[in-house]
């Protein structure tokens, strides 16, 4: 059973920043972690792509966020991270860790999302 686990949101006030943090960890081995990605999902919105990184480091963003956002991850570290800057408050959401897990087999995984709440 692999678990990813959030942490990193908060309240912040329009202009400022905040770092967002995944890490993968399992009851068994994990062999391999492919595509990781950021969700969100706003009160009443469906749950869409913010950013995604490849395991070669390949990244993609939404337009809304492009310039503003940063996805990283640590591979040594099962681990994917989210740096944004300039929020806005149309950035508030519940923000989801996302990871495609080979152990024995590959399977997709959602984290338990964390809260970002932006203040004009």
């Amino acid at each position: 059973q692999v678990q990813l686990v959030e942490s990193g949101g908060g309240l912040v006030q329009a202009g400022g920043s905040l770092r967002l943090s995944c890490a993968a960890s399992g009851s068994g081995s994990i062999f391999s972690i492919n595509d990781m990605a950021w969700y969100r999902q706003a009160p009443g919105k469906q749950r869409d792509l913010v950013a995604g990184i490849t395991s070669g480091g390949r990244t993609n963003y939404a337009d809304s966020v492009k310039g503003r956002f940063t996805i990283s991850r640590d591979n040594a570290k099962n681990s994917v991270f989210l740096q944004m800057n300039s929020l806005k408050p149309e950035d508030t959401a519940v923000y989801y860790c996302y990871a495609v897990v080979t152990t024995g087999y590959s399977a997709q995984y959602w984290g338990q999302g964390t809260q970002v709440t932006v203040s004009s």
